[in-house]
């Protein structure tokens, strides 16, 4: 039996945008790939889309999700604590955000397409001000769809 205790000692940290990405390894067999991500307070992501499914394993703090039907109705919303996990199907429209006082950690589970629009889109340090047409072609690129908004 072969354990791999090193994998998470040496995994690399990014920044997309202002949440912080740290890269834990994945199960290529089951095409998946774990982040820890810090989501600090006022931050978040637009209402998107995307082919990976996902789900946040909230830490700390407390992470408001929400799911978009279709068109014209209103989205479902979901405050995820510590403990809880939400499951984000392939395709479906969703955003989360950090509109507590505190910083959020999660877990997020994904497939590799993902990690590789992270490893693009991230930068060393945090972003004041989002380089937006860098962001936006990297989306474009790794079939990430802006909902209610053009790419």
């Amino acid at each position: 039996m072969k354990l791999d205790l090193n994998a998470t000692t040496g995994a690399d940290t990014i920044w997309v945008v202002g949440d912080r990405i740290r890269f834990l390894g994945g199960l290529p067999a089951a095409n998946s790939e774990l982040i820890e991500v810090d989501v600090p307070p006022g931050s978040g992501t637009p209402p998107h889309c995307h082919a990976s499914a996902e789900m946040f394993y909230i830490l700390s703090g407390e992470l408001t999700v929400r799911d978009f039907p279709d068109a014209g109705q209103p989205p479902s919303v979901v405050v995820a604590k510590p403990g809880d996990a939400v499951t984000i199907a392939s395709g479906r429209a969703h955003n989360y955000s950090n509109e507590g006082e505190r910083p959020v950690k999660m877990l997020v589970l994904i497939e590799p397409s993902m990690i590789a629009f992270f490893r693009e889109a991230g930068t060393a340090e945090p972003q004041a001000e989002p380089d937006l047409a860098r962001l936006g072609a990297a989306m474009q690129r790794h079939g990430i769809d802006l909902i209610g908004m053009a790419a």
